[in-house]
């Protein structure tokens, strides 16, 4: 991917975050749709020392292209989305799953917590050529009181501090249409994923799959977690 052939408005936001960071594209390709990401070359530029095995909440989640965000972009990508379907990316990070599914038809809002995070999605966005995305600050404890509804809600490795579950549930609840559904993936080794699960379910009919990564390095085993609210 050429920097260069960015739209105008795009490639200033790129100069930007490389006066911050080292960064390159990774082209990945989910199902038929081409996507360009970009992300950081070096991820100590933000651990600064930290060592994410000892403090798993403190590990900046968005800085990674996921295997959980490859098997739900997969899957958003795999939907029958209808005319003008609206999807809501929670913790989008760096987008994958929501470009995915934007190439796939949905109209997308992809959402994180800080302004950076926002502009690698613009950039990922143009260099991925797809229009039809907006962009929004989403503080899961401080929710906009004008958040729109939406007929999907995804997520990939979202659920990493207890003290967030009890908010996004209610996020969940606010941005979900009625006969809305809403899909996760985590790896099978988060262990917060259960917890959430027990909280949610009084109030969704959740279904679950195991999906396989096979890998030279490690196989890796992804939980896809369907929640339908419950009538």
């Amino acid at each position: 991917m050429d920097p260069q052939t960015l739209p105008p408005d795009a490639r200033v936001v790129y100069e930007k975050i490389k006066t911050q960071y080292q960064v390159h594209f990774e082209p990945l390709t989910v199902q038929d749709h081409r996507l360009n990401i970009l992300r950081m070359s070096d991820l100590e530029q933000i651990l600064d020392g930290k060592n994410p095995l000892k403090d798993v909440a403190a590990f900046p989640f968005w800085v990674k292209i996921w295997e959980a965000s490859l098997v739900l972009a997969d899957l958003l990508a795999g939907l029958p989305h209808k005319e003008q379907t609206t999807l809501l990316e929670l913790g989008a990070g760096l987008g994958v799953p929501g470009l995915a599914a934007a190439k796939a038809g949905a109209t997308v809002t992809l959402s994180d917590y800080e302004e950076h995070i926002l502009d690698f999605q613009r950039v990922n966005a143009a260099a991925s050529a797809v229009d039809d995305v907006s962009f929004i600050l989403l503080d899961w404890k401080n929710p906009p009181e004008d958040l729109p509804q939406f007929d999907v809600l995804a997520g990939a490795e979202i659920l990493f501090r207890e003290e967030f579950f009890q908010p996004l549930l209610q996020v969940m609840r606010r941005a979900l249409k009625p006969g809305g559904v809403v899909y996760l993936a985590h790896d099978v080794r988060r262990q917060s994923l259960h917890p959430f699960l027990q909280m949610a379910e009084k109030d969704y009919v959740i279904s679950v799959i195991k999906k396989r990564l096979k890998s030279l390095e490690e196989d890796k085993t992804i939980i896809l977690t369907r929640l339908r609210p419950r009538s």
